[in-house]
Order: C-alpha cells, then structure tokens, then sequence
C-alpha cells in the first residue's frame, strides 16, 4: 500500500498561508476540529501548527495572550518542517511518523499534495486484520521455515476456506514466525 492511495488530497485540505497570524489559525482549528493545520508559501509545504505548539510557545513569551494571539505568526512556532512523506512511499513509513504527530503532510518536490492522519494508518491497521468483516480468527506461532505458509494455504484451499486477511509477523529472536488469519465463518 501506498501514501498515494490513502492521503486526503490538498483539495480537500484545510491550510494557512505563511503570514497567518496564530489567532486565525486557532480559530480554523476549532471550527473545523483539526488535530493540526499545515502551513504553505504558495504551494510548497513549509511546515505544520497545532494548539500544542501554540500554548507552549505562549507559555514561554513574554507577551500578554491578546498581544501573542495578534502578533505572532504560525511560521514563528511551527513544527515538522522536516517532517513529511512522499506521495510514492509505502505506508508503513507514514504510520512511522504518525507516532510522534497526529497528522503528516504528502509532499513531493517540495510541493504540497495533501495529509494523512493517525485516522487514516489505524484505519489501514483494522483492514490489514479485517477487522471489519465478520469471520473467525486463528492466531499461532510457525517455526521460520520456507514454504509454511504455502503448506497453510494448501489446507485452507482443501476445506473451501475463504480467507479475509492474513497477518504475520517476525519473532526475530525466536526464529518463529507468529501468522494471524481470519477467515470467513
């Protein structure tokens, strides 16, 4: 899977401009119940606000609310200029980042091309475990070893099981091989 095929395009995006000042920000992050807000200079992503970022940086000045609300500009607090994915990458570089901010932008060339949320990775998690469908889970622990999940496929393809999603994952320090297959009842 790819950011491409699970990103919210830029179309549907909501974004402030570079010479936002905080107090409008804020407000397009109530009104519209956003996690965080990415902030562009024409087009090219530059970096992401949030209301972390704002009463941190609060906290810490020496202007009166009203004056720091006023004078005081996304780009002067923002965060994860560095931070992004590529519209071509897998997804699981994106559920990466997602662990340290709730949102990451989708940019290519310095362009920006849209956002994918910690919504969209848990989201991508619950299908990935077919979480959604209604079926019978099996869950056990294989010895690492060529062709084991052929031999389980043979035996699902002999009973006329129909497979919903299969999961595995590497015991790396066990040489064993934990398998999560849900099919359907």
């Amino acid at each position: 899977m790819f950011v491409k095929s699970v990103m919210i395009p830029k179309e549907k995006c909501v974004t402030v401009q570079v010479g936002t000042i905080v107090s409008s920000a804020l407000r397009l992050l109530e009104e519209k119940e956003m996690d965080a807000l990415p902030i562009l200079d024409n087009g090219k992503y530059v970096g992401m606000f949030n209301k972390y970022l704002l009463y941190k940086a609060h906290f810490y000045s020496k202007l009166d609310k009203e004056a720091f609300m006023e004078q005081t500009k996304v780009t002067d607090i923002m965060t994860n200029e560095d931070v992004f994915v590529g519209y071509e990458d897998v997804f699981e570089n994106a559920m990466i980042k997602l662990h340290d901010f709730p949102v990451l932008a989708v940019v290519e060339e310095g362009k920006f091309l849209g956002l994918v949320t910690r919504y969209d990775a848990v989201e991508q998690f619950k299908s990935a475990f077919g979480m959604n469908s209604k079926g019978t889970r099996i869950t056990f622990t294989s010895v690492e070893s060529e062709g084991r999940i052929q031999k389980m496929t043979d035996v699902l393809h002999k009973y006329h099981a129909s497979v919903i999603s299969i999961v595995t994952f590497d015991e790396t320090d066990k040489l064993f091989r934990r398998i999560v297959l849900k099919i359907e009842n």
